[in-house]
Protein backbone atom coordinates (compact mmCIF):
# COMPACT_ATOMS: atom_id res chain seq x y z
CA UNK A 1 0.00 0.00 0.00
CA UNK A 2 1.36 3.40 -0.96
CA UNK A 3 2.05 5.72 1.98
CA UNK A 4 0.24 9.03 2.38
CA UNK A 5 3.37 11.18 1.97
CA UNK A 6 4.26 9.22 -1.17
CA UNK A 7 0.86 10.12 -2.63
CA UNK A 8 1.36 13.79 -1.77
CA UNK A 9 4.87 13.72 -3.26
CA UNK A 10 3.66 11.99 -6.45
CA UNK A 11 0.93 14.61 -6.87
CA UNK A 12 3.42 17.44 -6.28
CA UNK A 13 5.84 15.93 -8.81
CA UNK A 14 3.07 15.60 -11.42
CA UNK A 15 2.02 19.21 -10.83
CA UNK A 16 5.63 20.32 -11.25
CA UNK A 17 5.95 18.37 -14.50
CA UNK A 18 2.81 20.10 -15.74
CA UNK A 19 4.24 23.56 -14.96
CA UNK A 20 2.18 24.43 -11.88
CA UNK A 21 3.88 27.03 -9.71
CA UNK A 22 4.50 27.59 -6.00
CA UNK A 23 3.88 23.94 -5.12
CA UNK A 24 3.94 23.04 -1.44
CA UNK A 25 3.19 19.96 0.63
CA UNK A 26 1.87 20.94 4.06
CA UNK A 27 1.87 18.31 6.79
CA UNK A 28 -1.40 19.09 8.59
CA UNK A 29 -1.71 15.68 10.26
CA UNK A 30 -0.98 16.83 13.80
CA UNK A 31 -3.33 19.82 13.58
CA UNK A 32 -6.16 18.26 11.60
CA UNK A 33 -8.57 15.38 11.99
CA UNK A 34 -9.68 15.39 8.34
CA UNK A 35 -6.40 14.83 6.43
CA UNK A 36 -2.64 14.41 6.76
CA UNK A 37 -1.42 16.61 3.89
CA UNK A 38 -2.39 19.51 1.71
CA UNK A 39 -0.76 19.81 -1.69
CA UNK A 40 -1.23 23.40 -2.86
CA UNK A 41 -0.30 24.69 -6.30
CA UNK A 42 -0.94 27.67 -8.54
CA UNK A 43 -2.06 27.48 -12.16
CA UNK A 44 -1.19 30.23 -14.62
CA UNK A 45 -4.70 30.27 -16.12
CA UNK A 46 -8.18 28.81 -15.73
CA UNK A 47 -7.42 26.51 -18.65
CA UNK A 48 -4.33 25.14 -16.90
CA UNK A 49 -6.38 24.79 -13.71
CA UNK A 50 -8.68 22.33 -15.50
CA UNK A 51 -5.77 20.43 -17.03
CA UNK A 52 -4.05 20.11 -13.63
CA UNK A 53 -7.28 18.82 -12.11
CA UNK A 54 -7.48 16.14 -14.81
CA UNK A 55 -3.82 15.19 -14.32
CA UNK A 56 -4.18 14.82 -10.54
CA UNK A 57 -7.42 12.85 -10.87
CA UNK A 58 -5.81 10.45 -13.35
CA UNK A 59 -2.67 10.04 -11.23
CA UNK A 60 -4.49 9.17 -8.01
CA UNK A 61 -6.97 6.82 -9.65
CA UNK A 62 -4.03 5.00 -11.28
CA UNK A 63 -2.67 4.57 -7.73
CA UNK A 64 -5.95 2.94 -6.70
CA UNK A 65 -7.31 6.00 -4.89
CA UNK A 66 -10.82 7.07 -5.75
CA UNK A 67 -11.16 10.77 -4.86
CA UNK A 68 -13.98 11.33 -2.38
CA UNK A 69 -14.98 14.54 -4.11
CA UNK A 70 -13.89 17.30 -6.43
CA UNK A 71 -15.09 20.77 -5.46
CA UNK A 72 -15.00 23.76 -7.75
CA UNK A 73 -14.32 23.78 -11.46
CA UNK A 74 -12.32 25.76 -13.99
CA UNK A 75 -13.64 29.31 -13.95
CA UNK A 76 -13.90 29.52 -10.16
CA UNK A 77 -10.20 30.01 -9.41
CA UNK A 78 -9.99 27.10 -6.94
CA UNK A 79 -10.39 23.35 -7.33
CA UNK A 80 -10.17 21.04 -4.32
CA UNK A 81 -9.60 17.31 -4.87
CA UNK A 82 -10.28 15.27 -1.73
CA UNK A 83 -8.16 12.13 -1.90
CA UNK A 84 -8.82 11.15 1.71
CA UNK A 85 -5.64 11.79 3.68
CA UNK A 86 -4.32 14.08 0.93
CA UNK A 87 -6.24 17.21 -0.08
CA UNK A 88 -5.11 18.86 -3.31
CA UNK A 89 -5.83 22.59 -3.69
CA UNK A 90 -5.33 24.05 -7.15
CA UNK A 91 -5.63 27.82 -7.42
CA UNK A 92 -5.25 30.71 -9.76
CA UNK A 93 -2.75 33.26 -8.39
CA UNK A 94 -5.37 35.78 -7.20
CA UNK A 95 -7.53 33.15 -5.52
CA UNK A 96 -4.56 31.61 -3.73
CA UNK A 97 -3.57 35.02 -2.38
CA UNK A 98 -7.16 35.77 -1.31
CA UNK A 99 -7.62 32.60 0.75
CA UNK A 100 -4.04 32.36 2.11
CA UNK A 101 -4.19 28.66 3.04
CA UNK A 102 -0.40 28.55 3.17
CA UNK A 103 -0.42 31.27 5.85
CA UNK A 104 -3.29 29.72 7.80
CA UNK A 105 -1.33 26.44 8.09
CA UNK A 106 2.11 28.10 8.40
CA UNK A 107 2.71 26.55 11.83
CA UNK A 108 2.82 23.13 10.15
CA UNK A 109 5.78 21.53 8.41
CA UNK A 110 5.91 22.84 4.83
CA UNK A 111 7.87 21.21 2.02
CA UNK A 112 8.54 23.50 -0.94
CA UNK A 113 8.70 21.84 -4.35
CA UNK A 114 11.03 23.46 -6.88
CA UNK A 115 9.34 24.73 -10.04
Amino acid sequence: MIQTHEIAAAVAHKLSERKARDIVIINIGEKSSFADYFVNATASSERQLGALMDDVYTLVTEQGIEPKSVEGRPGTGWILIDCGDVIVNLFTKDTRERYSLDKIWSDCEIEYIED
